[in-house]
């Protein structure tokens, strides 16, 4: 097991650096483009898989990494270039997280690949859970996955909504209920091959931040995937289900569905992409307030803007320990007793928000207009406390889990 530390060693440091240059040298030149085009940035796509940034190896190596923070270090670097263009590049992520949360050794070596395709032919993949009456309240879901024995197949239909990459992507991971008495816990994850009938993309949303990031609903209308795409295979769904009726009835232990292990894997990452783009606004809030003369004098050297850049800076490296430590503990199973990797994505993502807000008071009323790069990172922290649990979700979580209270 990896001893919990707060040095990178030197391949660490190396990759840190690699990811640093390609944010400065490749995103952050193409983020206002692409935030006013709303557009997924393919060009950006493909240099990053160029260079092997986006690709499964890489990915592989940071989420096998022994101490944990591959995966974050990876995020904040990413997002301190540009939160669209980044959630672009890792989207297709949370759909591989499903997959290793959930498949078969064969399943993943079968879709993964497929998901992010070469550097000739770049794919997306797309995670479909949240609803249009089922974000939070997962138990509330109405797509519906009928096994057809006759033809080993899964039959799908239901509405997706907030899909990152949804309609556009090559794979889509879909969350779904096979037995609607048992909550949660009758959900079950279904692959959709690429060219499946009866999937298709519906409205695309037009957002106040991540534009960059196609965000869509997906529709699906009488999708048929074979036996081999029910993730985990229909023996170990079986029995799941089986043990969670017996748990319903004595009362006992519940059990995890697919959707909320996938979410548990990813929201200290999702943390680190909020402490990213927090540290992007901090700085050059630093740099604007080092050089802005105001009354003779570079305004940091007034106290009210000093104490605004010390609580940022706080806030930011609390939150970074944060995520640091549910990434460790995650990597080394350790139990989040606390909720440690709940705790780790409201505190990151409140922080995105205060301090991005921050950054535009310091840079006043240049900091309101689009010359300056704090507006769309004020618009893109908002997404940090919504997506993959709300904030309000987070608490109750961490409430749940420190009263004992079981958590659906």
């Amino acid at each position: 097991m990896a001893e919990f530390t707060l040095d990178l060693n030197d391949d660490q440091k190396q990759v840190r650096d690699w990811l640093h240059g390609f944010a400065a040298d490749v995103i952050r030149p193409a983020a206002s483009e692409w935030d006013e085009r709303e557009e997924t940035p393919w060009p950006v796509i493909q240099e990053a898989a160029k260079v092997g940034i986006y690709s499964l190896d890489f990915y592989a190596q940071q989420f096998f990494d022994p101490t944990g923070l591959g995966i974050p270090m990876a995020m904040e670097e990413l997002f301190w270039g540009d939160a669209g263009i980044a959630l672009s590049i890792v989207g297709t992520g949370l759909a591989a997280v499903g997959v290793l949360a959930n498949g078969t050794e064969e399943q993943i070596g079968t879709w993964i690949p497929q998901m992010y395709g070469d550097a000739n032919d770049v794919k997306v993949a797309a995670f479909c859970s949240s609803e249009p009456d089922a974000g939070s309240d997962v138990a509330s879901m109405r797509t519906r996955a009928v096994y057809d024995q006759a033809k080993d197949e899964w039959v799908l239909n239901g509405i997706k909504t907030w899909a990152t990459n949804g309609g556009i992507a090559n794979v889509h991971v879909v969350v779904a209920v096979v037995d609607s008495e048992l909550g949660s816990k009758g959900h079950a994850s279904f692959i959709v091959p690429p060219d499946t009938p009866g999937l298709s993309q519906g409205q695309k949303f037009k957002k106040h931040g991540i534009r960059a990031s196609h965000t869509a609903e997906v529709v699906l209308e009488d999708v048929r995937v074979p036996g081999h795409c029910l993730l985990g295979g229909k023996e170990k769904l079986d029995q799941r289900l089986a043990r969670a009726r017996e748990r319903a009835q004595s009362g006992g232990e519940r059990v995890k569905n697919a959707a909320m292990a996938t979410f548990e894997a990813s929201r200290p990452a999702v943390g680190a992409m909020a402490v990213g783009t927090a540290r992007a606004a901090y700085e050059v809030a630093l740099d604007y307030a080092r050089t802005r003369t105001q009354f003779g004098r570079p305004i940091i050297d007034n106290q009210g803007v000093a104490f605004q850049l010390a609580d940022m800076r706080t806030q930011i490296d609390a939150a970074r320990l944060l995520v640091w430590r549910a990434s460790w503990m995650a990597t080394t199973g350790k139990p989040f007793e606390s909720a440690e990797g709940s705790m780790s994505k409201l505190y990151a993502s409140e922080t995105a928000k205060k301090v991005t807000a921050q950054a535009i008071q310091i840079l006043g009323g240049n900091g309101f207009t689009r010359e300056y790069p704090v507006e769309r990172m004020h618009r893109d922290a908002a997404i940090y406390t919504i997506f993959e649990g709300t904030s309000e979700i987070q608490r109750l979580v961490i409430a749940r889990t420190l009263s004992g209270m079981p958590i659906r």
